[in-house]
């Protein structure tokens, strides 16, 4: 399995981007998928996550962040929405099969003050 993160930058506070992730074989085809992030000194943790039981946010991304798939591209996407300097991390595709966890290789989101 081969995820590939995309979209990351250097945005304002308050501003807006979208992460894009492509997956090898159908994004459907795994049992989930999501986004994580890591800042720098802590542990990696749930931005949001999709299955065929819904959506899942950790708390600071709810009401800013939103996840969502586009099967016509096979693309997995990440709306951030209102972005903090405390969203700044790197951030990571994630997919799970069959209880194995997979990773991309992260994007950089810098959000300026």
């Amino acid at each position: 399995v081969q995820l590939q993160a995309s979209g990351g930058g250097l945005v304002q506070a308050g501003g807006s981007l979208r992460l894009s992730c492509s997956a090898s074989g159908s994004i459907f085809s795994y049992d989930s998928m999501g986004w994580y992030r890591q800042i720098p000194g802590k542990q990696r943790e749930l931005v949001a996550s999709i299955s065929i039981s819904g959506t899942d946010y950790g708390d600071f991304a709810k009401g800013r962040f939103a996840i969502s798939r586009e099967k016509a591209k096979n693309l997995l996407y990440l709306q951030m929405n209102s972005l903090k300097p405390e969203d700044t991390a790197v951030y990571f595709c994630h997919a799970r099969t069959v209880r194995i966890d997979y990773w991309g290789q992260g994007t950089q989101v810098t959000v300026s003050s």
